[in-house]
């Protein structure tokens, strides 16, 4: 963080100094949340959670070095009190913010916006100092965590931005308002908590609303719901897509016989080729939402290719392929999972695994409401019509309609089976994964599934990444 003096912060965040002999005592290191990240320097954060509460650490966080608590009551340690840590934490990091000469880089979607991020991340930090969202760190605390870190150096703050209901996007925009706004798509991740597609797009596009007039809207072009946002917002407009009338788009996509994408980058100052490192097709929209950003804030069209191409994987559980040394190759892109990004990932598997044999190992897709069953079963079916070798669903209820979906799809009854956990799975690909296998492991987070991967990359010691 931007040092900043105790007496600074408590005015930024409305709050009371106790028991701190100098205000003007400064903060140099981190703001963290977790009492085992303070280092000297440090603004500890005092949250009450549900088994632990932060305030019961604040003795030992000032002995490690942190120079005060911002905490919701004294502490007996150096303190600034407030009435709300969470809005607190929001408030100093708008008070960051607006001291920041930093161009900052938002971005949403129902799919992709971890990977997308990291992709912009890598490209911008080609030019400049660049801070972004670790992992998914998109919420109310990890926002404004990621935005406190950006330095005077910074010149791009990249954030990602996750909503799981109307007026949430506006909430984290209103903490760090972007130049950029960036919106992927609009898909059926957390239907059942938002109750339709509709609702989606209208809560995605709280982003585009909140840029500024010289700022700039970047939309995906090949979804009609997310093109439809230009009206929205009163900033520049990019379309990105594979659309004719896309200002970034792809040309001539195809994917390698490893399953990495390739394509001809199109932008308004020229043209240029992309080969990426990432698995599976769906990464090319990804890459072009990054070029759009990184045109839009002044790179030629040959320096984003250069870095798009030799970008790689940055956030773990996310397609990460590793060759085993026996041969069989582990796909491990269990950290999340929804329908679009369900597809996407089998027929990443089915290019990876030309001549080989495939194995879908999948879980439950979560928060799809009404429409779960639709969707469980429609996977099934699709992993059929792609001629995946063998599918193992894994779980209680959904897996199982699944499993049915591939059964009802055709004559593959003994290519398709049911298991109740993640350790009869395990149990399963054990006894019957031969040299030259490729495996797919994918579900929704709350599964776990990435216990199967793990447990499958550890039979054979001296696996690569592919």
């Amino acid at each position: 963080m931007i040092a900043l003096s105790l007496a600074e912060i408590a005015s930024a965040v409305g709050g009371q100094t106790y028991d701190i002999p100098d205000p003007q005592v400064r903060v140099t290191g981190p703001v963290v949340i977790d009492s085992r990240k303070v280092e000297p320097g440090s603004l500890f954060a005092a949250f009450v959670g549900e088994r632990v509460d932060g305030h019961d650490y604040a003795r030992e966080v000032v002995d490690k070095g942190a120079v005060a608590v911002l905490a919701s009551r004294p502490v007996g340690v150096p303190a600034i009190v407030v009435d709300d840590v969470q809005a607190a934490l929001g408030a100093l990091a708008r008070h960051v913010v607006a001291r920041l000469g930093a161009a900052l880089v938002a971005l949403t979607g129902s799919a992709g916006k971890t990977s997308t991020k990291d992709l912009i991340a890598q490209v911008l930090r080609r030019k400049a100092d660049t801070v972004f969202t670790p992992g998914s760190f998109n919420n109310e605390i990890g926002l404004p965590l990621t935005a406190l870190t950006a330095t005077d150096e910074t010149q791009f703050l990249v954030l990602e931005m996750g909503a799981r209901g109307i007026g949430h996007i506006r909430y984290l925009t209103g903490l760090t308002p972007p130049k950029v706004g960036v919106v992927l798509n609009v898909g059926t991740a957390h239907i059942g908590e938002f109750g339709g597609r509709e609702q989606i797009a209208e809560a995605k596009g709280e982003l585009v609303e909140s840029l500024p007039e010289d700022g700039t809207a970047i939309l995906n072009a090949d979804d009609p719901l997310v093109r439809a946002m230009a009206s929205r917002t009163k900033a520049k407009v990019l379309f990105f897509g594979e659309a004719d009338n896309a200002d970034i788009r792809a040309e001539n996509v195809r994917l390698t016989d490893t399953g990495q994408p390739a394509f001809s980058l199109h932008t308004p100052s020229g043209c240029s080729d992309v080969t990426l490192r990432l698995y599976g097709e769906h990464h090319v929209s990804n890459a072009l939402a990054a070029a759009a950003v990184a045109h839009d804030l002044g790179m030629s069209v040959e320096e984003i290719a250069l870095a798009l191409s030799e970008a790689g994987n940055l956030s773990r559980w996310r397609m990460e392929v590793t060759e085993r040394s026996d041969g069989v190759t582990i796909v491990n892109d269990a950290y999340n999972a929804n329908p679009e990004s369900m597809r996407a990932a089998l027929r990443a598997l089915v290019a990876m695994g030309k001549g080989r044999r495939t194995w879908a190992v999948l879980g439950q897709m979560a928060e799809l409401g009404d429409e779960s069953l639709t969707e469980h079963d429609a996977v099934g079916r699709l992993a059929v019509r792609l001629n995946v070798s063998k599918l193992v669903a894994v779980g209680g209820r959904e897996a199982s309609w699944m499993q049915l979906g591939a059964y009802n799809e055709g004559s593959w009854g003994e290519e398709s089976v049911h298991v109740s956990d993640a350790q009869a799975a395990i149990d399963l690909l054990r006894s019957e994964l031969r040299p030259g296998d490729v495996v797919l492991v994918k579900a929704s987070r709350s599964v776990g599934l990435e216990s199967v991967a793990q447990a499958l990359l550890s039979d054979v010691q001296g696996g690569v990444d592919a």
